[in-house]
This record gives C-alpha cells, sequence and structure tokens, in this order.
C-alpha cells in the first residue's frame, strides 16, 4: 500500500494482547494530541506502528483513561490525525498488547513498545520489528539459492521449518479475512432482517455469526503463535555472504590480500608487552583488578600518554585526511540501538546490561553510529555519508583467557575508533574497498608490519555480507592479532533500523547500505607497537608520528 498517495482510514478492531510483537512493527516515539485537551500533554511515550504503510503512529494515555488521537503520516510529511476508540489506559500495563488495524480489506498489526518486559527477557524490550532482515518475498521466490548461500556460512541452516510458517501464516490471514468478511455481510443481513421484523431469522444469524467469531479468536490466536515463531527466526538468520568471499567451514582459511613491510626481527628475545609494560611503569593489572576486576586495563604515565596519543593521532588523521565527520555519542544504546547493530539477539550474553534503565554499554561505536539516522529517509546527494567516533568499548568475553591472550590482547574494556558509512546500494562494495585503504592509511605511519586478510565465510559477523581483516604482528607470540575488522553489511542493519534514502526527489524510499571499520582499535596496537620497537635495555622507541602527541621520543626503564 503506498503511504504517499492514500491514508486508509483505519480502525481499531481489537485491543487483545498477544504473545509477540509483528514482524513488520516499527518503533517511534513522540506526542498525539489527548483527547480533550487543547495542548499536548506529554505522558507515557507508546511507540506503535503499522504494517505496509510508511507511518508513524503515536498514542498517549491519560489517567482520565482515554487514549489521545492516532496520527499516521510519513516521516518530516503532514499527519493525517484519526480519531481513536476512548479505551481504559490499563491496557499499557499488560506488557507488549498488540493491536490489529484494519485499512479495508487489508490487516496491520501494530505493537505498542511501552516500558515493559517482553516474555521476561531483556534483550527483546522496547525493540520494534521493522521487517524480516532478509527479503521474505526474495526467500519464497528463490528458496533453495538463499538456503545455499546460507549454507555457506554454517551448514545446519534451514529455510524448511521458516518457509513452512510463513505459508501457514498467509493461509491464516487469509481465512481470517475471508470469515470477517462473512461475519460483515451477515451483520448487513441480520440488520435487513431486524427491519423487516424477521426476528427469528435475524437470531439464527446472530448464533452462526457468534460461532464465526470464535473461530475467528481461534485462528488470531493461532496466527499469533506463528508469527512469534517465524519472526523469532527471521531475525536471527545472518546475512547473505557476497559472491567474492571464500566458502570454507575452517576461520585458517583466510585469503592474505596484501602484507605491509616484512617481519620484524631481534638480537635478543623479545620480551612480552605485560613484561614490557610493568617494567616500564606503563601498565598496572593488579591496581586495575583492584578497582574492577581482571581483565581490565590500566594505563599509567608514559602509557596513558601513548594511548591518548593513539587516540588523538587516528581522529586528527580521519579528520584532516580521509574526511569523516567526527561523533561523540552516549556511551549507552537503548535495545533498539542495539538491535539495528545486530548485537541482539544473538550477543545479549556478551554485552553488558543495565536493567533498571534497560540500556546496554557500548560493545563498539559501530552499534551506536548505525542508529544516527534510524527511521530517517536521506536523499541520494547526502551519499556517502562518512562518520567516525571514539567510544571505550565494553565486551564480557565470556571465558577465560589462554595465556596467549594475556594483557592486552583480550579485555572487557579497550578503546577504539570506529569509521562508519552510509552509502547507495551500488556504491557499497567499493565504499568497502576504500574503507579499508582508510584503516591502513593510518596503520601504515606507526611503522608495523602488518596484512589485510578477507575472512571465509564462516568468519564474518551475522549482519556482514563481507569483512577484511587488518592483522599485527605480535612478535613474542610470533602470530597475527586483528586490529581492525572492516565490514559491508549491505542492507541488513539498515532493514532492522528502517534507513533509508531516496534515489532521487520524490522516488520510491530504498535501504541504505552500511559500512563499518575499525581504524583504529588500541589495545592490541599498543601491544604490537611495545612489542615491535622494544630495544635490548628494556627501552621502546616512540613511533616519529606520535611523538608531538606523546611528548617524547623514548620510553626508558
Amino acid at each position: 500500500m503506498d503511504h504517499q498517495r492514500k491514508v486508509a482510514q483505519l480502525l481499531l478492531v481489537s485491543a487483545e494482547p498477544l504473545p509477540n510483537p509483528p514482524l513488520e512493527a516499527i518503533a517511534h516515539v513522540g506526542l498525539a494530541q489527548p483527547l480533550g485537551h487543547r495542548e499536548p500533554q506529554p505522558r507515557r511515550r507508546t511507540l506503535l506502528l503499522a504494517e505496509h504503510i510508511d507511518a508513524k503512529v503515536l498514542v498517549l494515555d491519560e489517567p482520565s483513561g482515554l487514549i489521545g488521537s492516532l496520527k499516521v503520516g510519513p516521516p518530516g510529511e503532514s499527519m493525517n490525525p484519526l480519531k481513536a476508540l476512548g479505551l481504559g489506559h490499563s491496557f499499557f500495563h499488560l506488557g507488549w498488547p498488540i493491536f490489529r488495524l484494519q485499512a479495508g480489506k487489508k490487516r496491520l498489526p501494530v505493537v505498542n513498545c511501552g516500558s515493559h518486559r517482553y516474555n521476561g527477557c531483556h534483550n527483546l524490550r522496547n525493540i520494534g520489528y521493522k521487517v524480516p532482515m532478509l527479503d521474505i518475498k526474495a526467500i519464497r521466490e528463490q528458496p533453495k539459492e538463499i538456503e545455499n548461500k546460507l549454507k555457506a556460512r554454517d551448514p545446519a541452516l534451514s529455510l524448511d521449518r521458516l518457509l513452512l510458517l510463513d505459508e501457514r501464516r498467509r493461509k491464516s490471514i487469509q481465512e481470517v479475512e475471508t470469515l470477517k468478511n462473512q461475519r460483515n455481510k451477515a451483520s448487513e443481513e441480520i440488520a435487513r432482517f431486524k427491519t423487516a421484523q424477521r426476528e427469528e431469522e435475524a437470531q439464527a444469524r446472530i448464533r452462526e455469526m457468534r460461532q464465526t467469531a470464535e473461530r475467528i479468536k481461534t485462528l488470531e490466536d493461532e496466527l499469533a503463535a506463528t508469527e512469534e515463531e517465524l519472526n523469532n527466526l527471521l531475525i536471527r538468520l545472518p546475512n547473505l555472504p557476497h559472491e567474492s568471499v571464500p566458502v570454507s567451514m575452517r576461520k585458517e582459511d583466510k585469503i592474505v590480500v596484501r602484507e605491509h613491510k616484512t617481519l620484524p626481527t631481534f638480537e635478543f628475545e623479545p620480551k612480552h608487552h605485560l613484561d614490557l609494560g610493568e617494567e616500564l611503569g606503563i601498565l598496572d593489572f593488579p591496581r586495575a583488578a583492584r578497582i574492577a576486576g581482571a581483565r581490565f586495563p590500566l594505563y599509567k604515565g608514559w602509557g596513558a600518554r601513548l594511548e591518548m596519543a593513539l587516540i588523538n593521532f587516528f581522529l586528527d588523521f580521519h579528520f584532516t585526511q580521509t574526511g569523516y565527520t567526527p561523533i561523540l555519542p552516549p556511551y549507552l544504546g537503548n535495545s533498539e540501538t542495539m538491535f539495528t547493530a545486530s548485537q541482539l539477539p544473538k550477543f545479549k550474553d556478551d554485552v553488558y546490561y543495565i536493567e533498571k534503565d534497560d540500556l546496554y554499554l557500548n560493545p563498539t561505536a559501530e552499534t551506536l553510529l548505525c542508529s544516527l539516522h534510524r527511521d530517517e529517509i536521506l536523499e541520494a546527494s547526502q551519499l556517502p555519508l562518512k562518520y567516525m567516533a571514539y567510544t571505550a568499548c565494553f565486551r564480557r568475553e565470556a571465558g577465560a583467557a589462554g595465556e596467549e591472550e594475556r594483557g592486552l590482547i583480550r579485555m572487557h574494556q579497550f578503546n577504539k575508533v570506529e569509521l562508519f558509512k552510509f552509502t547507495r546500494a551500488e556504491d557499497s562494495f567499493d565504499e568497502l574497498e576504500s574503507l579499508v585503504r582508510d584503516a591502513e592509511a593510518v596503520l601504515q605511519p606507526l611503522d608495523l608490519h602488518y596484512r589485510v586478510v578477507l575472512l571465509p565465510t564462516s568468519d564474518i559477523a551475522a549482519q556482514s555480507a563481507k569483512t577484511y581483516d587488518l592483522e599485527v604482528w605480535i612478535p613474542s607470540q610470533r602470530r597475527y592479532y586483528e586490529v581492525s575488522s572492516c565490514s559491508n553489511c549491505t542492507d541488513y542493519q539498515a532493514r532492522r533500523g528502517s534507513i533509508r534514502y531516496r534515489p532521487e526527489p520524490g522516488a520510491k524510499p530504498e535501504y541504505v547500505h552500511t559500512l563499518n571499520g575499525s581504524a583504529l582499535a588500541t589495545s592490541r596496537l599498543l601491544s604490537a607497537l611495545l612489542e615491535t620497537n622494544q630495544r635490548a635495555d628494556g627501552s621502546v622507541v616512540i613511533p616519529e608520528v606520535l611523538r608531538d602527541y606523546v611528548g617524547g621520543s623514548v620510553i626508558q626503564p
């Protein structure tokens, strides 16, 4: 249904709480005009959205027990007011009630995403599901082709159950609508019987319609259960890998694209960065553990100056040389922010959650930057949009770290400068190559040996279609560690966050493509710098490009 041409006459036909928000619900916070008041009154923020309509549906509950007026309209355009039915405000306390809106014969689900828990599962709180992450129409039309692409990531993935549920859902909707049409016709017939004083026939039809109403309720309950299971399957499907990504179930099968500089050599046995840090007095993990627990860093003196030097150099470089707009975002994100970036529901156990406020500590600035234009329609002339953000990042990193990951290699807290792009679909893979070059451009002045690798299908993140990693050499371990991961997520995150653009004025909006890349994460990079630049006397040479930031050229024991 094209909302640009027509605003449907919507009727609230049911107010029964159902167990799961619909696939197509999207969330928006706003104010509506309460009934009986001249001025908008700020009340509980309620998020309501309709399927197949480019709409914002806003509702406020009132202490009087009445709902304010519904308003429906696309972003940035005038809103079309619709009067809501007067209902008790207690429905707001049921937790995820769903209302059925009807536009003619079209069934339009709408969900209230209030401040309540959904099935007691915090990772799904306050999330409005906009559309499936993969196009359900494409899955119907090309099930085998899409399943084969998904199996390239995980051979166990199957679309059989999903397709069965989708077919069941569509048949149930059709049957419900048929019964409702029969009920509507019967209502007209009953009215004619009553007008003609044919009371016995009218009562017979009323009894029949009671049975029909019971059947409709049963079908709608079944439909809600079907939609819940279907939704849970859809939101967990990963993105389709790009055809250029190597297919392999072994992470070791990454392709080395290029290398920078040769491996460093030493005339002495190089020390581990943790030993160097303690001897130089620049790292203090025991005091960090006293403050926060294991696997948290504490940078001290020249160590703190070197860490901040890296961050400032990255920000200066990307602002002046590669043209990214700096963003200093909140360190906390809400559930929809986490969902949009694909942190939820899959990684709910890997992120720090503040239950009282329903907020999450930032695991990576990608998560925050991804929602900069959530629920917006951009213009093609604005693209590509290039942002960068420095944040501290927080991850649970479940499981004990091995000996090879002690020190700065794997921690609960680390610093990172993130690059993020919003692009047109046809440009996104060229923009990915550009993103990798931008990350390399800030790594090369540090004079470290690194390599660029293309990850295989089994090793790319769920939201990514293609990923390159930049890996630096850690001399004490004689192995590489990733310091940057650059990914093209195509329209996967944009669908979750309803982030679109108009290819030309007046054109139908299309989903943007989102790309992200670290440039760079500092902790492993600092490890590589300390180990690569160490000297036999225990001192460490500071890279020339950082000396003005640090205020020195050598860290002495």
